[in-house]
């Protein structure tokens, strides 16, 4: 795991500190990186994690679901002549990250990380360090003029071109009091026709409003509604792991496999 030189500062995986972290209140990047077995977390991170999963195990979402349906999303796009990817909450570095699925389809392709953590920004600056195609952006996703504004994002994306807005495993760490319809239109509005959004999130339809763990599940016709603008693609709003699943017989039957709605919609001509 991380390891401290001071309250406020650890050492990262590559050698360098990072200063200003919060260790001792849990954090969703680094409890994401629990659930997906990285060395990036503290102990409150995995306690309040391992709290959720013993108190209602079928309501904490499956990272390794969600960054499966991530790539597969990501390979989508770039097979339909998307280069270029902002990846909103986009949390710790891990294998398989946005730049290196999609230059696999796509070489030339372009790639803006946007977290608001230290610790993810950091990792990510050191992970991209010399590459000029791909940058994080310090910014709150719920910002959309920061995230937007920023100089990263103006010199690496071209919104007058087809843009891949991906929302992946992180909305549903968002109070159900934030205006996240009217979030993600204004970064709609900046989205030329023919971009893509990739979202995925919490289902609610269980009928909770809230599980442990400080997550905030949503219906099946919230997470629809996330989707205004934009044409939703086969198979439609699914559970994750059946999005154009790798193997079809994989993770079709598991009841894990429901825990998150997600699905790709493309913007048509305005």
């Amino acid at each position: 795991m991380f390891t401290g030189r001071e309250e406020n500062a650890v050492e990262s995986a590559f050698g360098t500190e990072i200063r200003d972290v919060d260790a001792r209140t849990p954090n969703l990047a680094r409890m994401y990186d629990y659930q997906l077995g990285g060395t990036h977390n503290f102990a409150p991170d995995r306690e309040r994690l391992d709290a959720a999963v013993g108190h209602a195990p079928q309501t904490v979402p499956p990272a390794a679901v969600d960054r499966a349906f991530l790539q597969r999303a990501v390979a989508w796009c770039a097979d339909r002549g998307i280069d270029q990817f902002l990846d909103l909450g986009s949390g710790i570095p891990t294998a398989g990250n946005v730049h290196e699925v999609a230059r696999r389809r796509a070489p030339g392709s372009r790639v803006v990380y946007v977290d608001h953590e230290p610790v993810a920004v950091a990792h990510g600056n050191e992970l991209l360090r010399g590459t000029e195609s791909a940058a994080v952006v310090h910014a709150d996703l719920l910002d959309p003029d920061d995230v937007l504004g920023a100089p990263r994002t103006a010199e690496l994306l071209d919104f007058a071109r087809p843009v891949a807005l991906l929302v992946v495993g992180v909305l549903h760490h968002i109070g159900h009091g934030a205006d996240v319809e009217g979030v993600l239109a204004e970064y709609r509005s900046a989205l030329a026709p023919g971009s893509a959004l990739v979202l995925s999130q919490l289902t609610g339809d269980a009928g909770a409003a809230e599980v442990p763990g400080g997550l905030h599940p949503r219906s099946l016709a919230e997470v629809g509604a996330l989707f205004a603008g934009f044409d939703l693609m086969a198979p439609g709003l699914v559970p994750a792991a059946v999005w154009h699943p790798a193997d079809p017989h994989e993770h079709g039957c598991s009841p894990r496999a429901a825990v998150s709605w997600a699905g790709v919609g493309v913007r048509g001509q305005v």
